[in-house]
């Protein structure tokens, strides 16, 4: 059974290679070059068809050369989308255990109104009438905790699960308290306070909001990791200079000023080997700049670190 084209190499049967590209970048040429110089020296019958021989090969290999360039353009793009899927995977799984606290709070209030609600039905299984105002209580309760489970979970699936880019209207302080549900309990584990500071006047963003969930995500998750116990982070919106600006403020050690310019490039990160990848804020940087925007650090140590996102409203 053909088992069809890897989804590495579209094209190609898994354990084939491409062709190398040698033919058409040396081979090809030389003939060329040759048949035109035999064309000149040639009679004119001979030194015609000489020269369609020269462009049919140019034109073969400039089609194979196109192929292999949309071909490599696609891997790229596929490679991309993986790489920011697989970053996402990482900050969820840094931010689980405040995650599974979380989801773990609704379940023991879930618990204890079910337990009260079995003690008022009585081993008969009939309340008393008094009772029934307290069972329903227990009831609603339960429908409460449930919903907020929902709502964790559902704002967890939406952030993790692939999504094609697409462009809708969104307002920013949703996106941003999307993803800052996700972190205040690992945040409050930690004695980390959280603080909103929005602009209620900004008008809903038309962007990519899964996109830029990865973006906020990224940088709360840097800035808990920066933070000492007691400290604050600042969560800001407002309007400059006819643009959208988002701030994740911390009180944190600071960035070195040695180490400010490196922030954004691959794989640099000051955590201890095996607790940050050092792509985070490198794959945020490419997401705002895909977004039209720009995202800037502005540190000092001892003081905490500001990193502001900007984009077209």
């Amino acid at each position: 059974m053909n088992p069809g084209p890897t989804p590495d190499a579209p094209g190609l049967l898994p354990g084939e290679h491409a062709p190398p590209l040698w033919p058409h970048t040396l081979l090809a040429p030389g003939l060329a070059g040759a048949a035109v110089l035999s064309a000149l020296a040639a009679p004119p019958l001979v030194g015609v068809g000489l020269a369609l021989f020269a462009g049919a090969i140019c034109i073969g290999s400039a089609l194979t050369l196109a192929r292999r360039v949309r071909r490599g353009e696609r891997e790229l793009h596929e490679l991309d989308i993986r790489l920011l899927h697989s970053q996402k995977l990482a900050a969820i799984g840094e931010l689980s255990s405040g995650i599974a606290h979380e989801i773990n709070n609704p379940l023991a209030i879930i618990t204890q109104e079910i337990d009260l609600a079995r003690e008022l039905f009585g081993p008969n299984a009939c309340p008393a009438q008094e009772d029934l105002a307290d069972i329903k209580d227990c009831l609603d309760q339960v429908g409460k905790q449930v919903a907020r489970c929902r709502q964790i979970t559902h704002k967890l699936l939406n952030f993790a699960r692939k999504m094609e880019p697409v462009l809708q209207e969104e307002a920013l302080e949703r996106v941003i308290e999307d993803m800052a549900v996700l972190v205040e309990r690992e945040a409050a584990g930690r004695g980390v306070a959280i603080r909103r500071d929005y602009d209620q006047s900004l008008p809903p963003m038309r962007t990519d909001v899964p996109l830029l969930r990865q973006v906020i995500l990224n940088l709360l998750t840097n800035a808990l990791h920066a933070t000492p116990e007691g400290g604050t982070i600042t969560l800001a919106t407002g309007r400059q200079n006819g643009r959208a600006v988002i701030e994740v403020r911390d009180t944190g050690c600071g960035i070195p000023p040695e180490n400010l310019p490196k922030v954004f490039d691959p794989f640099f990160t000051t955590k201890e080997p095996g607790k940050g990848t050092g792509l985070g804020l490198s794959l945020s940087h490419g997401i705002v700049a895909r977004l039209g925007g720009n995202l800037t650090a502005q540190s000092a140590v001892g003081k905490g670190s500001v990193f502001t996102v900007s984009l077209p409203l």
